[in-house]
């Protein structure tokens, strides 16, 4: 127990800092001429698998979301059987 405070009391004391330990590279041009090119893909699918993935989960959950909020309404406006 006593070396777990002294681990808490020895992280509390560190200096809180907001620079990055890891540098990354500026890929602002590179993503700029990716997003420019004109090769007939919508801009919201260009960066690949990943948006293309994104987009049809997207579209499958909106499209299930629909179709059983109608079937709840259909369902809800139907007379119940009695027991």
């Amino acid at each position: 127990v006593y070396l777990l405070f002294q681990a808490l009391r020895q992280i509390s004391q560190r200096a809180i800092t907001t620079a990055s330990r890891r540098q990354f590279a500026n890929r602002v041009s590179e993503n700029q001429k990716l997003f420019q090119e004109d090769n007939g893909v919508p801009v919201h699918l260009k960066a690949g698998t990943r948006d293309t993935l994104l987009y049809t989960t997207t579209a499958a959950l909106t499209v299930f979301g629909t179709m059983y909020t109608v079937y709840y309404l259909l369902d809800s406006s139907m007379p119940k059987k009695p027991n």
